[in-house]
């Protein structure tokens, strides 16, 4: 799912610090009804092009219509939280550890007039709350972790909030489906393409 050929040996998308020049590249896709053109850069998650699995869900999943708080958890240079933030019209705060996707993200909010937050997760206040969160989870880090990021991160979903997730099928898209509904998270596959699946996943009640 990464470009490897724009990180170094040490480098990944989840690395705080790339070691990679940041050599920067403009990535042009359609959605919320517009072409929108962001600015990447080697180093973090997919500078290259439109991440597929981040295409399928910005296609399949419903974009909000209306203002709210809305989170992109791990937003890499920002093409889900510039999307949401463009459908709604709401304050999206825009998460990752990676400190060079941060500031990306906030230059292409900046260049297109949109409301996004770019933090990382230790500068999310412990009472920030969602009405929807989406991401294109780090499966890289292992399920473990993948696991712990998730149960740190959707109970902050308001009452009645849902989390949109896509994750590749082969790389456990169902598996993780069931874990959730374990952890009491009602969890339904909303729409599958290209071997990714749609995760419509509600806050516990």
């Amino acid at each position: 799912m990464t470009d490897n050929c724009l990180m170094t040996d040490s480098d990944h998308y989840f690395s705080t610090t790339p070691r990679a020049e940041a050599t920067p590249r403009q990535v042009s896709f359609h959605a919320a009804g517009r072409d929108i053109t962001l600015t990447a850069a080697s180093g973090v998650f997919s500078a290259g092009r439109l991440d597929p699995g981040t295409a399928v869900l910005l296609r399949k999943a419903p974009l909000p219509t209306e203002p709210g708080d809305y989170l992109d958890l791990g937003c890499g240079y920002g093409p889900v939280a510039v999307t949401l933030a463009l459908a709604s019209g709401g304050e999206v705060t825009a998460v990752d550890v990676n400190a060079r996707a941060l500031e990306l993200v906030a230059a292409n909010a900046k260049r297109l007039e949109v409301s996004i937050r770019a933090s990382t997760p230790e500068q999310v206040p412990p009472d920030a709350r969602f009405d929807q969160i989406w991401s294109n989870p780090p499966i890289r880090i292992g399920k473990a972790a993948l696991h712990d990021l998730l149960r740190l991160w959707l109970p902050r979903l308001k009452p009645g909030g849902v989390a949109w997730l896509v994750v590749a099928r082969h790389k456990g898209g169902d598996s993780l489906a069931d874990w959730l509904g374990d952890q009491g998270y009602p969890t339904v596959k909303h729409a599958s393409q290209k071997g990714y699946r749609i995760l419509r996943v509600s806050a516990r009640e």
